[in-house]
């Protein structure tokens, strides 16, 4: 259990509204649990799947959805970044002198970051339906040319 006292802001409200998935809640939570001073936690997915009971994929999503709400950032594999606005301190100080150190672009209580969620929410599912149109178009390509070798063989007799 965490030792630390103090929070930046009320986590409650920007996370009301953001509508995450349950697991991504649930990873969110169990990474501020598991925190250092600061929000750093060292913990890979296969870990974090364990203490949840869920899935690497489930572990996975909830992360990237974590990420695009920017509340956790990865910052290499197994090691993740609290956004400073949630993550514990030891004093409201530090909590003080973390939030003014963070990019503007990161923070929580600006009037635009509910737009910008939903929004980059929406570019990442364009760009997963753009993949998977890709690789439909490859497969039928593949199944053309395949088509195409088997209508030019001929019968030896």
């Amino acid at each position: 259990m965490s030792t630390l006292k103090w929070s930046a802001t009320n986590a409650d409200s920007f996370l009301a509204d953001l509508d995450l998935p349950p697991a991504a809640y649930r990873a969110l939570f169990k990474l501020r649990g598991k925190s250092q001073t600061g929000g750093r936690i060292a913990m890979d997915q296969a870990t974090l799947g364990k203490l949840l009971n869920l899935s690497r994929p489930s572990i996975n999503a909830a992360l990237r959805e974590l990420e695009l709400a920017k509340l956790v950032k990865k910052v290499r594999n197994g090691v993740y970044q609290i956004n400073p606005m949630l993550a514990g301190y030891d004093s409201p100080e530090d909590a003080e002198v973390a939030v003014k150190a963070m990019p503007k672009a990161d923070r929580l209580d600006s009037r635009t970051y509910l737009a910008s969620y939903h929004k980059a929410v929406t570019a990442y599912q364009d760009q997963l339906a753009e993949q998977r149109k890709k690789r439909a178009l490859a497969a039928a390509a593949k199944k053309a040319v395949a088509e195409k070798r088997r209508g030019s063989l001929h019968a030896v007799g």
